[in-house]
């Protein structure tokens, strides 16, 4: 589904959420306190500001009677095989955010990946698939990095381990590439860099990678993925928590120009790599 058809039914799905409540006689809070999230979260769910977790459009149809029509419509707008069924629905918030804060402790972020680097990520973890498969996963990574091209594009800040410069991604001259492309991107002021080193020891974060996300007219949000799993949490004690994480991991991390002067090591390291292979 495009990115226009995609949005145009999640506005369906806001206009049915609030005829479905007005019939119902509930106001935007009544219904908030049943499905458990704040008044204001139904209007932004009505105006397709913010879109809801699967488990909130449950508990919506249980609220208003509604027999599962938001579950499915739910469901069908999250299931987009581009994606990990996990992270559809932090996609879909990452085009509106307004700033975007990454740590990565093992691979290179999706927004920043070279096409030849997320291909041999995507066959490494799907090493049966076919290459129809492959390629979808690749060109929906692909797209999401036009995000970063908009004239509104949200002010992006990267924490990337040591690890993600020294893990061997394809072969060398490939992974050469994909850190010239970071440096490149960060000389650029598209995005700020700053690198994690090995002598830093203990993290904050320690299992797995940690986004936080801000935007214009909704509460922040912070999504943490693992092994085949992610959790986008928007409850403001833990986002307060996991931006306190954040904190800590950014203060520990080297300052920008001396991780740029890392990455652009690391790059020519790879490269004397290619040449003596």
């Amino acid at each position: 589904m495009a990115n226009g058809s995609r949005q145009a039914a999640w506005e369906f799905f806001g206009a049915e959420l609030k005829r479905r409540r007005e019939d119902a006689g509930f106001t935007q809070v009544e219904l908030g306190t049943r499905v458990f999230v704040s008044g204001g979260y139904i209007g932004q769910f009505e105006q397709a500001i913010r879109k809801p977790q699967l488990d909130v459009a449950q508990r919506i149809d249980s609220a208003l009677q509604t027999d599962g029509i938001f579950e499915r419509l739910c469901k069908k707008l999250i299931d987009d095989r581009r994606y990990a069924d996990y992270f559809a629905q932090a996609a879909e918030l990452e085009a509106l955010a307004t700033k975007i804060c990454d740590f990565a402790p093992a691979l290179v972020p999706g927004l920043l990946q070279t096409p030849v680097y997320a291909r041999s990520v995507t066959l490494a973890m799907n090493p049966f698939a076919s290459d129809e498969y492959i390629e979808d996963k690749v060109s929906g990574r692909m797209e999401r990095q036009r995000v970063l091209n908009d004239a509104t594009r949200p002010l992006y800040w990267v924490v990337l381990h040591e690890h993600v410069l020294r893990i061997p991604v394809g072969r060398p001259v490939e992974m050469a590439q994909q850190l010239e492309h970071v440096a490149a991107l960060a000389r650029e002021r598209t995005v700020l860099v700053q690198v994690l080193p090995y002598k830093v020891g203990a993290y904050a974060v320690m299992n797995g990678t940690l986004r936080l996300m801000e935007f214009a007219d909704a509460p922040p949000t912070a999504y943490t993925e693992a092994v085949y799993s992610g959790n986008l949490l928007d409850d403001p004690a833990v986002v307060k928590r996991a931006t306190a994480a954040y904190d800590l991991i950014r203060a520990a991390a080297l300052p920008p120009e001396a991780s740029l002067a890392l990455i652009d090591a690391a790059a020519e390291d790879f490269r004397r790599c290619e040449s003596t292979s």
